[in-house]
């Protein structure tokens, strides 16, 4: 029989306007949590402990940003990067109020462009998603472009639509979940006494702790974000495929990256934004990744004495160390072992 499963979407399928509503809600549960930190080890305070949480004004302990980033993208996967040769990057990227256990979270669509490749085989798309709870109140939103086979590669290219982003989120769009007072922050706490005003524009971090991928620990991270590409698991169709193994997903190297990142970063307590990110390489199970940070600026909330915000780029390396902080040389090209090269907005304490 045929017709009764899902072949995912090709690049043809794409048109800009398009409208998705991805399938299969999902309730955020403490299992989830435990396992999120099982698998990346993240040690920050603020959705380690209920108590501290409520002492700053949160219902309870929130659920990590970049888990309810994960879920929601998860959603995206069988309509949009089913058929995926690699996901590209990210962009205009904002998290609202706070994801609590208990929480269901969907998301949706709409197709903002399309441009065909060169090779005609396949094309770039750009997607806007933005995840929901169950009161339909946006939680976050971000722009990715996920380059997609063609199924028919004699088909006609469509007029390419390259959408207009912004290069980061300004300060006025960045939001503070409702109801936080964080003049009592406790930095003993938190493991750290450093603090908004303790950065500077153009420091960089080594955050010299390291951690190994295991095959089983990043098939078991795609699972639980419901994550289905295939390149993530089918060994059997990959050993043809470019790399002849799994690719790790690699929202699994941003996890990676954001918990290594709490040596040197521990009271970066929210993620507010994503500016940008770009998976520069693939990565696969047996490397080992290291992180730095740099920061790229400071702003002040407006209205908020307690709380800024850092604008971070945060740099993933595998099977070497930061010390030296490897990037790009004089011609803008990467070093080797740079994996992931991400631009994002956290939330951090002022000093009274």
């Amino acid at each position: 029989m045929t017709g009764k499963t899902n072949p995912g979407n090709y690049f043809e399928d794409f048109a800009p306007g398009q409208e998705i509503v991805h399938a299969t809600p999902r309730t955020v549960s403490e299992g989830d949590v435990s396992l999120y930190t099982a698998l990346y080890g993240s040690r920050f305070a603020v959705q380690s402990s209920d108590i501290l949480a409520m002492s700053l004004g949160y219902e309870a302990a929130p659920v990590d940003d970049f888990l309810a980033f994960h879920i929601v993208f998860g959603k995206t996967v069988s309509d949009i990067s089913l058929n995926a040769v690699a996901n590209l990057g990210y962009a205009s990227g904002r998290f609202g109020g706070a994801v609590y256990p208990g929480d269901t979270l969907r998301a949706v669509s709409s197709v903002i462009g399309v441009k065909e490749n060169s090779n005609g085989k396949t094309g770039v798309v750009y997607v806007h998603t933005t995840g929901l709870n169950q009161r339909d109140e946006p939680v976050l939103d971000f722009v990715r472009w996920v380059m997609v086979n063609k199924r028919d590669p004699s088909a006609a290219a469509p007029e390419p639509v390259i959408p207009t982003l912004d290069a980061f989120v300004g300060e006025r769009e960045l939001v503070v979940p409702g109801g936080l007072d964080l003049s009592n922050y406790d930095c003993t706490l938190s493991g750290s006494s450093l603090l908004w005003d303790d950065y500077q524009v153009g420091e960089k971090i080594d955050h010299v702790d390291a951690m190994t991928i295991e095959e089983s620990e990043h098939m078991m991270a795609a699972r639980l974000f419901q994550n289905s590409a295939r390149v993530h698991f089918n060994q059997h169709a990959e050993k043809q495929g470019r790399f002849a193994r799994r690719i790790v997903y690699g929202g699994h190297i941003i996890s990676l990256a954001r918990a290594l990142s709490f040596n040197g970063l521990a009271n970066a307590f929210h993620v507010a934004a994503i500016n940008a990110g770009t998976h520069v390489a693939p990565t696969f199970a047996g490397d080992t990744v290291y992180a730095w940070s740099e920061v790229l600026g400071k702003t002040k909330i407006p209205g908020r004495g307690d709380i800024g915000a850092l604008r971070v780029r945060t740099v993933a390396v595998k099977d070497n160390s930061c010390a030296a902080f490897p990037d790009k040389d004089t011609d803008g090209k990467y070093a080797p072992s740079v994996v992931l090269d991400f631009d994002y907005a956290v939330l951090m304490p002022r000093k009274p």
